[in-house]
């Protein structure tokens, strides 16, 4: 009955004119307190002045309340702001009766309007103390209220500075809150101990099963801005062992209005661990970059292609060209561009490996940036199909180069990959000998030739995430190709955001890399998904070990043997020195490699493309006869 009759209440709001009522009420109430204690509690003034001189006090108080519309606050969610206007009104009313005493002594007006000056200021502060205090009494009563009968979710708050206390006031100031905060956790020995808001402040190392058992906590707050990513890892991965929800609070400058609420609040996502700081690029170079240019993107149905496309598109371009062969995906990203309204726009189905189709293409539209994203990727399709990874990876690029070259582009940027670096697959092998052909070019003509490399991507075509996702769905078990393998990871908007910066400060002939920070164990990031679905490793959803690939790594690296790096203006970029090579042996080679046709013996494939590449050497695959 009580609980159906707060819950209603809870959806209706008391009228403006009741609350102008009440504060007329306490407005009176302290007109009459301010004369027993002017008096020292002893009835030694006249009465009858009193109740003559309170209907104009009333009537000053309306004036000033309706100046400063204190009447229309919604008293359950009086703030600061509330407080600082019911002050004003209060001063305002102050300075309305000093007026009126003023004149009615200069000029012998009734006793009415003569009131003492020690009566004004008593009454002054009464009405400050009075009417706040009732209004964040009924406040705390309503919140109070509501959170008995809601059922409370114990959580604890990651952080005592000042974030976490804005945290823990976003919590209780919320109406709709259903969470109870029992404590804080820091790093800081000097807070761990102590108390804030009458709450412990709780080192990490006290946090165990039974300390979350005997107080029955259910979820932690990571309340600490710009916190390290690694750092959040480590506290992320300790919960989740615990059998903890774990949310974080973000960056203050995405809070809205600059105020925290608790819907802002969200649970930690995979990209949140990454064990790195993401990439972030400010240069307003990009936009003259890329202004009334006509832009092809090869790949552009792909997880990376598309999102190129999408950040092209915030720029005042001329014509962007989408070319892909997955005519459903293309087809996907143009209904996609179409329903948001974006103009200027082709999708072109086509190959990169039909040397005609991308000669009339480059004939049409006469593009001056190219970025070539397109590539066959998957280590173990690539390694039992090395005739087509040639064909796409090698001799694609070829002729989509090649026809840069022909067509004056002024910028051809290469999308590689980190399995390029002293190859163990096809798939990577095939990407390292496009590198060394795009860089080839570099010189013969007024195109700048520019390599972007980096790691895996989450999300994309291929990744561990959706397949995880994936087998979680089905009840598992996540399958992980060894226990101690590890990748390199970065955000899909982070590697096109890469490729974007990489066409403007690119001169020509540079590869670029950058800082991805310690790469992640691919079986504990197995175990965070598992927990950030709901779901409990190993009672729930189980990981099992299949062994590895062919061609398979169990680390990956960013940079060849013989190269090192150089920076750029981005800290977190830079640039790999190469080493000197060959560009009229290596070319003849190419030519040779991509000459091949379709019946000849794979082995016979790979033995030309480690000709290329000596570096490359296969890893638990059948190629690995041939390096003996």
């Amino acid at each position: 009955m009580i609980t159906r009759l707060l819950n209603k209440i809870s959806h209706k709001y008391a009228s403006k004119w009741l609350i102008m009522l009440l504060d007329l009420f306490i407005v009176s109430f302290t007109f009459v307190s301010a004369y027993i204690i002017r008096f020292n509690f002893k009835i030694d003034f006249e009465i009858s002045i009193v109740l003559k001189q309170l209907p104009f006090v009333i009537i000053a108080a309306l004036i000033s309340f309706l100046l400063v519309s204190s009447h229309k606050g919604v008293v359950r969610f009086t703030g600061f702001k509330d407080v600082v206007n019911i002050i004003i009104g209060v001063n305002i009313l102050a300075t309305l009766l000093i007026i009126s005493t003023f004149f009615s002594r200069k000029f012998h007006f009734d006793e009415t309007f003569n009131i003492s000056g020690s009566i004004i200021y008593i009454h002054l502060l009464l009405n400050i103390l009075f009417l706040i205090g009732f209004k964040l009494f009924i406040k705390s009563l309503y919140n109070n209220l509501m959170h008995e009968i809601k059922t409370q979710k114990r959580i604890l708050i990651f952080g005592a500075g000042n974030s976490g206390m804005i945290t823990y006031d976003a919590i209780r100031n919320d109406p709709k809150n259903t969470h109870e905060v029992i404590g804080f956790i820091d790093d800081n020995e000097g807070k761990v101990g102590k108390k804030i808001n009458l709450l412990n402040v709780y080192s990490l190392d006290k946090i165990n099963t039974e300390f979350i058992s005997n107080l029955s906590i259910e979820e932690v707050i990571v309340s600490i801005q710009n916190i390290e990513a690694s750092r959040l890892f480590q506290i992320s991965g300790f919960l989740f062992n615990l059998g903890l929800k774990v949310k974080i609070v973000p960056p203050v400058q995405n809070w809205i209005d600059g105020d925290l609420s608790i819907g802002q609040i969200k649970d930690v996502k995979i990209e949140d661990l990454l064990g790195r700081e993401p990439i972030t690029i400010i240069n307003p170079a990009l936009v003259d970059e890329y202004e009334n240019q006509i832009i092809f993107i090869t790949g552009a149905a792909g997880s990376i292609g598309s999102e190129i496309a999408r950040k092209a598109t915030q720029y005042a371009y001329k014509k962007l060209v989408l070319i892909d062969t997955a005519e459903s995906a293309l087809y996907n990203i143009q209904q996609e561009f179409i329903q948001k309204g974006i103009k200027n726009f082709i999708a072109v189905v086509a190959d990169v490996r039909d040397s005609q189709r991308m000669e009339y293409l480059f004939n049409l539209y006469r593009p001056k940036i190219v970025f070539h994203a397109a590539a066959y990727k998957h280590v173990p399709l690539m390694e039992n199909n090395p005739y087509e990874a040639v064909s796409v990876n090698i001799n694609g690029t070829r002729n989509v180069a090649s026809l840069a070259v022909k067509h004056s582009v002024n910028k051809f940027v290469f999308i590689s990959t980190d399995k390029a670096v002293n190859p163990t697959n096809v798939m990577g092998a095939t990407k390292r000998i496009a590198e060394l052909y795009v860089n080839s070019l570099q010189g013969k003509g007024q195109t700048k030739f520019i390599t972007t490399r980096f790691g895996n991507v989450l999300g994309s075509n291929g990744s561990v995430i959706p397949l995880f996702k994936k087998q979680i769905d089905l009840g598992g078990p996540i399958t992980v190709t060894h226990e101690e393998i590890t990748r390199y990871f970065m955000t899909i908007p982070e590697a096109c955001q890469l490729v974007l910066e990489a066409a403007t400060m690119g001169n020509g002939g540079e590869i670029f890399v950058f800082d991805m920070g310690e790469s992640v164990k691919i079986f504990d990031l197995a175990k965070n998904m598992i927990i950030l679905s709901g779901l409990r490793y190993p009672e729930d959803i189980d990981i099992k070990i299949i062994g590895l690939r062919p061609g398979e790594k169990i680390y990956e690296e960013l940079l060849a043997d013989g190269e090192n790096t150089r920076p750029t203006y981005h800290e977190k970029i830079m640039i790999a020195r190469t080493k000197r090579i060959d560009n009229e042996e290596i070319d003849k080679k190419i030519a040779n490699l991509c000459s091949i046709n379709s019946k000849v013996r794979t082995l016979e494939v790979v033995s030309l493309i480690k000709e290329i590449i000596p570096e490359y050497i296969s890893n638990n695959s059948k190629f690995e006869v041939l390096d003996s």
